[in-house]
């Protein structure tokens, strides 16, 4: 597209492209933003090298002109986006990228790869969460590294943290983001010593009482009482991995009880998901590890959001800083059947009632006139290809909790159900 683009001129045409979801995934009733720190970060070091530049010439991918073009690219436009951390529903523009069609569609494999897969694993920890009993309830860990690829695995640690995750058990998670790390140890760890106990000795040993103690390699009650034994009353926790997890959390806790080591704590783990989370609501249980359904976005590995071209100029501009106003931008969307597109540049605006709960998502082609009580949506995140919008994880972690807070109630249900608020693209007046 980029080499047929510069040789018919159209490279150089500002464009507009948005990000959206035509639909949520599995019935879900919101999305949440997550990726948006990854991907400025990205963006910032996009660039095409020596290496790469050699091998699209050497493979006879793209041509001279093409060549010239990429080894100077440097992304120049703007970019605005809902804040990470925030909720989205269908149609949200989640993210708006404004500059030439040639530096804004090269961005498209970028953002979306980013993008899909940050806010599918978001959206579904914020909902095992909410199961766990929200932000005051149960910590989950996210433990799910090797259950999917070693990089996103780094980037799903850090997105199960902004929907509320405690900690992660990814040290490579905790030293490029900061997410708070912590973990057990694994069943080779006791087998690999010449008994139970010599292996509870030996990590007691080493990391104090405090620590996690696994006691599911062979029989529990007997690695509870042996694991009591050697810590004393002290024991930080006992992590249970298989087996009926609802009726061993029950016979764990009395035992440890009757032994008295009443404030240690027990921690479940084993292909847990929300729905299973949520039915261990009434289980004497402290904590939560969840490996493969939060890396897999419990059945929906994709946000399934798209990248689409929704505004063009006529006249070829030299690049994104020569621009015009945005009323020279011609509107612009495909017709196919069954997914027919929005053209114009949006807005986006979650109007809310007087005590602050969030009525509709609505979109406009126009900058909005917000109410008292509306919340605008997009914000400013690069600005002539210098980033402006970067923030703390943290805010965003704390915007999502925040956020929740407006949905109304039964927004935070797992079943299946429509968006907790129904998006109004004022254009047509139509709701989706």
């Amino acid at each position: 597209m980029l080499q047929a683009a510069l040789h018919s001129g159209a490279a150089h045409r500002r464009a507009v492209f948005e990000v959206f979801a035509r639909q949520l995934p599995h019935g879900r009733r919101y999305g949440v933003v997550a990726g948006t720190g990854r991907l400025l970060d990205a963006v910032e070091r996009f660039r095409f090298g020596p290496q790469e530049l050699a091998f699209l010439r050497d493979s006879g991918i793209v041509d001279e002109t093409t060549l010239r073009y990429l080894s100077s690219y440097r992304f120049g436009g703007n970019i605005w986006g809902y804040a990470e951390g925030d909720v989205y529903f269908p149609g949200s523009p989640i993210i708006v990228v404004e500059g030439t069609f040639a530096e804004a569609v090269l961005l498209e494999t970028l953002v979306l790869s980013i993008m899909n897969h940050d806010s599918a694993i978001a959206s579904a920890a914020s909902r095992m969460v909410t199961a766990a009993g929200g932000p005051g309830g149960r910590p989950l860990i996210e433990m799910g590294s090797r259950r999917t690829h070693e990089r996103a695995a780094v980037a799903a640690a850090r997105a199960a943290y902004i929907a509320g995750f405690a900690s992660t058990s990814n040290l490579g998670a905790r030293f490029c983001y900061g997410v708070p790390s912590s973990g057990t140890s694994a069943h080779a760890f006791t087998l690999v010593h010449d008994s139970e106990r010599l292996a509870f000795e030996s990590q007691l040993a080493s990391l104090g009482p405090s620590t996690t103690l696994l006691v599911d390699t062979y029989d529990v009650a007997r690695a509870v009482r042996t694991a009591v034994d050697v810590a004393g009353t002290s024991l930080g926790a006992v992590r249970i991995d298989s087996g009926d997890l609802p009726a061993l959390a029950v016979s764990v806790r009395s035992l440890l009880d009757s032994l008295g080591a009443t404030s240690t704590r027990i921690i479940l783990t084993g292909d847990l998901d929300e729905y299973s989370i949520a039915g261990l609501a009434v289980a004497p249980v402290d904590g939560y590890g969840v490996g493969t359904s939060l890396v897999t976005g419990s059945g929906a590995p994709t946000a399934a959001l798209v990248y689409k071209l929704v505004a063009r100029s006529d006249t070829p501009l030299e690049d994104s800083a020569t621009a015009g106003p945005m009323d020279v931008l011609r509107p612009v969307a495909k017709r196919s059947v069954g997914k027919p597109g929005r053209g114009g540049r949006k807005w986006a605006v979650r109007h809310r009632g007087p005590a602050g709960e969030a009525v509709t998502e609505r979109i406009t082609l126009a900058p909005p006139d917000p109410g008292a009580s509306d919340r605008v949506l997009l914000r400013e995140l690069i600005r002539d290809g210098k980033i402006v919008g970067r923030e703390p994880l943290a805010a965003a972690r704390d915007r999502h909790q925040a956020v929740l807070g407006e949905l109304p109630g039964y927004a935070l249900q797992l079943s299946r159900g429509y968006p907790a608020i129904p998006t109004i693209f004022d254009r047509d007046g139509e709701e989706d």
